[in-house]
C-alpha cells in the first residue's frame, strides 16, 4: 500500500497531466516525459520534439484497432511521431470525434519492441487522471534529474502498479441524518480515500441487521441520469428503484460510488454520447475513445462495506461483474435482487448492449 508521500505523488502527477503539464515516468531501465495530447499545446510540442528525436505517440489497443493500426503488444501500441507534427493531426489520433469526416489517418510507422512497464503504467495514468489515453513519450537520460531541473513531478512505475492494485484507506470521514424522498430514516457517510482524491458515500437507510444479509446496492454516479433525469440510461430510474427497495425492506445500504462514466469521467462520457450520436453503441464508443467497456473499480465499493461491518449482502444489481467483484473481495453475496426499471424508446439500445456484450443479466 501506498505511503503518505507516495500518494501525494500521484495525486499531484494526475492534477499536473489535466493542467497539460507533462509528468516524468520512470521504470527500472528507462525514464520518459509522458505529455497528455488531449491537452497538448504548440509550446509543448516543440518542447518535445527537441528533447528526443524519437518521441513517439502513445495509445491503447483499443484506440489502435479503430485506427487500423498494427498491433504487437496487448494494451498499447507505439507509433513514431514522423508526420503527426501539429497539434491538430495528434488529436485526431486520440480524439475519435472526426473520424467518420477523416477516416484515413496514417500511413503509421509502428515502433516495435521490448513492452516495458513505463507504457503500461503510463496508459493507467492517463486514465485514472480521467484524460483521453493518448500522450507525447520523450525517453530522457535521468529522470529524476530532468524533473528537478525542469521543475515536473516525478513518480515511478512500482507507485502507480500500487495504486492500481490498492486504492488504500478508506475513511469515514463524517456522518449525518438526512431525510429523503424515498427514505426517511437516512444516516448519510461520506468516506474518503487518500489517493485518488474522490469521496465516496453511503446511505445507510433504516435499521441494518448485520446477523442477516444485508440488502445493498453498488451505485455509480451518473450527472446526466441521477440529477438531469437524462433518458439515454436507466441510472436515475435505478438508484431511485433501489432506495424505495431498500426502505420498503426495513432497511439496507445504497454505496454511491464516484465513478462517473462507468470509470472515465463525464468528459468521456460525453464524448461517448457524441459517438453514440453517430451510430456506435456505448461498448464501440468508448473502445474508439480508448477505453475498456468498463474501466470502474468495484473493489471501493467492498471497501465500504468492510468499513460498515458488512460481510454478508443481498445486492440489487444486473451486473455480474459487481457480484464477482465482491466475491473476490471475501464480501459473500447470499442473493442477487434484478433491477429492472427505466427502459424507455431513449435507451433500448443502450440495455441491450449491457445485455449482448456487457453480459448484464435480464
Amino acid at each position: 500500500m501506498l505511503g503518505p508521500a507516495n500518494q501525494e505523488i500521484l495525486m499531484r502527477a494526475r492534477a499536473d497531466l489535466r493542467l497539460g503539464v507533462p509528468i516524468v515516468l520512470a521504470g527500472k531501465e528507462n525514464a520518459a516525459i509522458i505529455a497528455p495530447i488531449e491537452v497538448l499545446n504548440e509550446r509543448r510540442l516543440d518542447q518535445l520534439k527537441v528533447i528526443d528525436k524519437k518521441s513517439f505517440i502513445l495509445i491503447t489497443t483499443r484506440r489502435a484497432q479503430t485506427l487500423k493500426c498494427p498491433i504487437y503488444d496487448e494494451n498499447f501500441v507505439r507509433i513514431a511521431l514522423g508526420q503527426f507534427l501539429k497539434i491538430a493531426s495528434l488529436k485526431a489520433i486520440a480524439d475519435p470525434f472526426l473520424d467518420l469526416r477523416n477516416p484515413l489517418k496514417g500511413p503509421f510507422n509502428i515502433i516495435r519492441g521490448k513492452t516495458l512497464k513505463l507504457e503500461n503504467e503510463a496508459i493507467l495514468l492517463l486514465k485514472s487522471a480521467q484524460l483521453l489515453p493518448a500522450a507525447i513519450v520523450s525517453k530522457v537520460e535521468n529522470g529524476q534529474n530532468y524533473a528537478n531541473e525542469h521543475k515536473l513531478t516525478y513518480l515511478t512505475t512500482k507507485q502507480i502498479r500500487e495504486a492500481a492494485l490498492s486504492p488504500g484507506d478508506i475513511a469515514d470521514a463524517i456522518s449525518a441524518e438526512i431525510p429523503t424522498a424515498r427514505a426517511k430514516s437516512t444516516q448519510f457517510h461520506i468516506f474518503r480515500p487518500n489517493i485518488s482524491g474522490e469521496e465516496h458515500y453511503a446511505m445507510e437507510i433504516g435499521k441494518i441487521d448485520r446477523n442477516q444479509p444485508t440488502l445493498v446496492r453498488i451505485h455509480s454516479a451518473c450527472f446526466t441520469g441521477d440529477v438531469l433525469g437524462s433518458l439515454k440510461c436507466d441510472c436515475g430510474p435505478q438508484l431511485h428503484a433501489a432506495t424505495k427497495i431498500i426502505n420498503d425492506q426495513g432497511g439496507g445500504l445504497l454505496i454511491y460510488l464516484n465513478q462517473e462514466g462507468r470509470g472515465i469521467g463525464l468528459a468521456n462520457k460525453i464524448r461517448a454520447y457524441a459517438l453514440q450520436d453517430q451510430g456506435f453503441d456505448t461498448v464501440e464508443a468508448n473502445h474508439r475513445l480508448g477505453f475498456e467497456d468498463d474501466e470502474r473499480d468495484f473493489q471501493l465499493g467492498a471497501i465500504i462495506l468492510k468499513e460498515m461491518r458488512i460481510a454478508n449482502i443481498k445486492l440489487i444489481t444486473n451486473n455480474p461483474s459487481k457480484i464477482s467483484s465482491m466475491s473476490k473481495y471475501n464480501i459473500n453475496v447470499a442473493e442477487r435482487i434484478p433491477l429492472r426499471v427505466g427502459q424507455n424508446e431513449a435507451n433500448l439500445r443502450y440495455l441491450e448492449t449491457k445485455v449482448s456484450k456487457s453480459g448484464h443479466l435480464k
